[in-house]
């Protein structure tokens, strides 16, 4: 027996739609194709794909470090302006902490960790601050610009 007699799919010269059709049903198993067709990673992503948004700060809160470090990390719980979904965002930087006030206007964006997840010894952390009230939060911790009075 050749390897045309064995063959699963349709062979010969009418059959490319057959082939086609058949493709189009089959990569449905594949869940990489699926997950990205139905956009199940930007649905659970409270960015919504975005690399940046903006957001007020409800409270800050200290975290701590994955063994074997042991750390306070300084975080704030945010919630986002566009969809009121609520995220923990981490403030790099030393000092960052004393510049940022509850009710104040701050742009989160990835922490750059792996696959879009957390980064490091912070557990469950995805975003950090990178502005508050519209200046950056490394040019107020060197010193560079002042926090704008409201």
């Amino acid at each position: 027996m050749d390897k045309l007699a064995r063959s699963k799919s349709p062979v010969g010269e009418f059959a490319a739609r057959q082939i086609k059709r058949k493709r189009l049903t089959r990569r449905w198993s594949d869940k990489y194709f699926k997950r990205r067709l139905l956009m199940l990673d930007k649905k659970a992503d409270p960015l919504e794909g975005c690399p940046q948004a903006k957001g007020i700060v409800l409270e800050k809160v200290g975290i701590e470090a994955k063994q074997p470090n042991s750390a306070v990390r300084k975080c704030v719980r945010i919630q986002l302006v566009k969809n009121g979904k609520q995220v923990t965002s981490f403030l790099p930087l030393d000092g960052a902490l004393n510049f940022v006030d509850e009710h104040d206007e701050v742009v989160v964006e990835g922490i750059g960790g792996s696959m879009g997840r957390a980064m490091g010894d912070i557990p469950g952390i995805r975003w950090k601050v990178s502005k508050v009230n519209g200046v950056s939060l490394k040019e107020l911790v060197y010193g560079r610009k002042e926090k704008p009075r409201r």
